[in-house]
């Protein structure tokens, strides 16, 4: 069973949409294969006349960068840039055909976007509208990075600190000092600084990406790197080559093989609810997971006076107590939250594939100082192939099983 790959994201010049986009497919990433994929953007279901997307492409070029090689990507499209609302980017996502988790994690980041506009503008994020970043060629830099990562098969993702640049940048509220406010928000908690440079050069939909999408900050972590991929960015910089890095490979050294130990800090947020429906719950979970909880679960528990009641618990990275904060108090009666620190010890988890008499059924191995603790079959697989082949699930788990321990 193969590794899973780490990628560090060297962000020396700032980090765009397009230069991550540009260095995946320096890295291999298959243009065609984002053409295809990104194209179904065309095809989403949501209505309405400003939620239709106008037809784009997308090029790629190798330029050169004070005399480095890297791949320029470009979205070409003749959409007016629209004013959309976080409603109208649900829609049009939740409207594609796009695979679950690659719609999940890009409302995540959309999510995110959305929520640093609303605190730089003081309003709420149902009257927020995105005025550059609703456009088209938004949409196409960030589902271009997840379908390029997913094509890579990255797995974990260690940014360098991110250079913002300085100056002003022109937006459609005025110029502003560079980082923009709602950058500003979005690099919150990430380690950044300023090469002088005079012009902006991290942009919202790459600082959005990099907050959602990295598992730990800071400097180059020991892997074994396998392939490197450069991405241009469109303005030049007089004594530095404006590019990005991404390189890709294997962890190495003692920490492969053991604990699986992550950068991330970790909170439990905790409430008490005694006067909600129980049938609201199920929503509430669904929620939590689809912006980032770890684990959810609910306990029954007796309350002063010997009220029954609901304890809800989630587990978290740090940095989204905040989001998620706001959905439970969005979608549950609570006027309260507890919140405290926790240490989480992870096992070093791979995910290979067996071929089966029911077809190929994913399984799950996981490790602790190498040592093999674990073996699953992935269970919508084995779900999926006893619906084809009329067989009791457990039976195709167990030939899954089978057929992992004889190779």
């Amino acid at each position: 069973m193969e590794d899973l790959k780490t990628a560090y994201i060297q962000c020396a010049s700032g980090v765009s949409g397009d230069m991550l986009v540009g260095a995946l497919l320096d890295a291999g990433v298959s243009l065609e294969y984002l053409r295809e994929k990104l194209f179904l953007l065309l095809n989403h279901k949501a209505g309405g006349g400003h939620l239709r997307l106008d037809s784009f492409d997308i090029t790629s070029e190798t330029v050169s960068k004070n005399g480095f090689s890297a791949i320029k990507f470009d979205v070409k499209t003749a959409e007016s840039h629209e004013h959309r609302s976080w409603h109208d980017i649900m829609e049009i996502i939740n409207g594609t055909e796009f695979d679950d988790d690659i719609k999940t994690k890009g409302l995540r980041i959309f999510r995110r976007i959305f929520e640093a506009e609303s605190r730089a503008h003081g309003q709420s994020l149902e009257l927020t509208h995105l005025h550059e970043l609703g456009g088209v060629d938004c949409l196409v830099d960030v589902f271009g990075f997840l379908f390029g990562i997913k094509y890579l098969g990255i797995a974990k993702i260690v940014i360098s600190p991110i250079n913002v640049g300085g100056g002003s940048v022109k937006t459609a509220h005025g110029t502003l000092p560079v980082p923009a406010p709602a950058t500003a928000h979005l690099l919150r908690g990430i380690p950044v600084y300023s090469s002088g440079v005079d012009f902006e050069l991290t942009t919202p939909t790459g600082a959005a990406i990099m907050k959602e999408m990295a598992n730990g900050f800071g400097a180059f972590p020991e892997m074994a790197v396998t392939t490197i991929g450069t991405g241009a960015g469109s303005r030049d910089i007089a004594d530095a080559p404006n590019i990005l890095r991404v390189f890709i490979g294997a962890a190495a050294g003692p920490s492969s093989q053991g604990k699986g130990t992550q950068d991330a800090a970790f909170a439990v947020i905790e409430t008490n609810i005694d006067d909600m429906s129980p049938q609201l719950y199920g929503a509430v979970m669904d929620k939590l997971f689809q912006f980032g909880a770890l684990d959810v679960y609910i306990t029954p528990v007796i309350m002063k006076k010997c009220r029954p009641a609901a304890l809800l618990t989630v587990i978290a990275e740090e940095d989204r107590i905040e989001q998620l904060s706001e959905i439970i108090f969005e979608e549950t009666t609570t006027i309260g939250l507890r919140y405290y620190r926790v240490q989480r010890e992870m096992l070093q988890r791979e995910v290979s594939a067996v071929n089966t008499r029911y077809g190929e059924i994913r399984i799950k191995t996981a490790r602790r100082n190498g040592i093999v603790l674990n073996v699953s079959a992935e269970y919508e697989d084995c779900k999926k192939a006893a619906d084809v082949f009329s067989v009791p699930v457990k039976k195709v788990v167990d030939e899954a099983l089978r057929q992992a321990n004889d190779s």
